[in-house]
C-alpha cells in the first residue's frame, strides 16, 4: 500500500473530512515518527508494533557487480518490531 492509497482509503471511510486535511494528517503522522526516530527515540504503537533505531558498525562489503571489496561506513537504520496484536492478526488459523 502506498501513502496515496492509504489517504484514499481514509477519505473513503471519512467522507465528512476533506481529502487535503486527511493528507495533512497522514503527513504529520509520518513526519512525527520520522522526527522521533531521528532524535533516537522509540515509537510504540500498541497492537501494531514499535519503531526504533539501530546502529550498524562499519564493515567490509562487496560490490555485487564487480566483486570488488568496499568499505561500508557505520550508520543508523530504522528497525520495526511487530506487536503481539499484529502478529496474532497475521497468523490466524
Amino acid at each position: 500500500m502506498t501513502k496515496s492509497e492509504l489517504i484514499a482509503i481514509l477519505a473513503e471511510k471519512n467522507p465528512y473530512l476533506y481529502h487535503r486535511d486527511i493528507e495533512r494528517i497522514v503527513n504529520c503522522f509520518f513526519d512525527t515518527i520520522s522526527d522521533a526516530l531521528a532524535r533516537g527515540d522509540r515509537v510504540e504503537l500498541r497492537g501494531f508494533g514499535a519503531f526504533s533505531v539501530r546502529h550498524r558498525e562499519a564493515r567490509r562489503g562487496r560490490n555485487p557487480r564487480t566483486g570488488e571489496s568496499v568499505d561500508v561506513e557505520s550508520k543508523n537504520v530504522p528497525f520495526f518490531k511487530m506487536g503481539k496484536g499484529m502478529r496474532e492478526r497475521l497468523n490466524r488459523s
